[in-house]
């Protein structure tokens, strides 16, 4: 990396970003991907895109392909690779005008509907992509949530001077992504990428611990125990195929420390668990350092 101002950062706030956990990661990602063994990196659930970006400033891989079930985020990711321009001016508009106003709570609900009115055909929207990226830098907490008909419900939040269009970070990320390639729907539709040369990173969607269960819905199509079990044969399905793998998902002993879901799911491989901030609480005080799991299937990189 050269000067602190030319490295990209994720353009998105995100709930369970792993911007906090990435010297921790790095201490873990396989030596074959910091020797120059690894050619194709993969990222199913891309979320903020926090390790996508670490990796490709960091490591020398030819090709990344990243994927995600929201398919507005994947429309921000696919308009910041190839219309960035259009998406910094109607961010700009969008803070100035934002900021200027007497009564931001009225302009924030106004953009909310109008992003949720539009309807992605297959194309990129730069338009839609601005909004999602406002609505992210000003509603409650960075959250990103859905109700039950996808709609995009997140209140308001009370930000005294946020940075909405944050140009230069934008223009980094899009040179980034040129070697990207990105797609919309499940996990599995990546996959068939990955060969023997391939460091796959999983991050799903986590599973609820019971007294952080009102997180709702990222996605309406939801991911439960099944899914979470299907995952995890994927993730043997390529163990068997030599790529190299690693997964995160919450701890579920922090709620019981007699539950063994992923300790039993993933026993044939090297399970570890890491020290992360909950920031999704509502209240300030139960938010604090809980352990994540990270399963790997491979020894810890040096």
């Amino acid at each position: 990396m050269s000067m602190c101002k030319d490295v990209a950062k994720p353009f998105l706030k995100w709930a369970g970003g792993k911007g906090q956990l990435i010297n921790t990661f790095d201490n873990m990602f396989p030596q074959e991907l910091k020797n120059g063994g690894i050619d194709i990196y993969i990222e199913p659930f891309v979320g903020g895109g926090a390790v996508l970006f670490h990796i490709l400033q960091n490591y020398n891989i030819k090709k990344a392909f990243i994927n995600d079930i929201n398919k507005e985020l994947i429309n921000c990711y696919r308009c910041i690779k190839v219309n960035v321009k259009n998406v910094i001016k109607q961010l700009e508009s969008l803070e100035k005008e934002y900021l200027a106003t007497a009564n931001r709570a009225d302009y924030y609900y106004k953009v909310r509907n109008r992003y949720n009115q539009i309807k992605l055909n297959g194309h990129e929207d730069y338009e839609k992509c601005a909004d999602f990226i406002f609505l992210n830098k000003t509603c409650f907490n960075g959250l990103y949530r859905v109700n039950k008909d996808g709609k995009f419900n997140v209140p308001h939040g009370k930000y005294k001077n946020p940075l909405i269009c944050d140009a230069h970070n934008l223009e980094l990320c899009s040179k980034l992504l040129q070697k990207v390639e990105i797609s919309y729907g499940s996990y599995e539709e990546v996959l068939p990428n990955a060969n023997d040369k391939t460091f796959v990173y999983f991050d799903p969607p986590y599973r609820p611990l019971v007294e952080n269960n009102s997180f709702v819905n990222y996605d309406k199509s939801g991911f439960n125990d099944d899914d979470q079990v299907a995952l995890a044969n994927k993730f043997k399905e390529l163990n068997r195929r030599n790529c190299l793998l690693m997964l995160s998902n919450s701890d579920p002993k922090n709620a019981n420390k007699n539950d063994n879901f992923f300790d039993d799911l993933y026993s044939i491989f090297e399970v570890d668990r890491v020290y992360a901030k909950r920031m999704i609480n509502c209240q300030a005080s139960k938010r604090g350092d809980i352990t994540e799991i990270v399963v790997r299937n491979y020894k810890r990189g040096k």
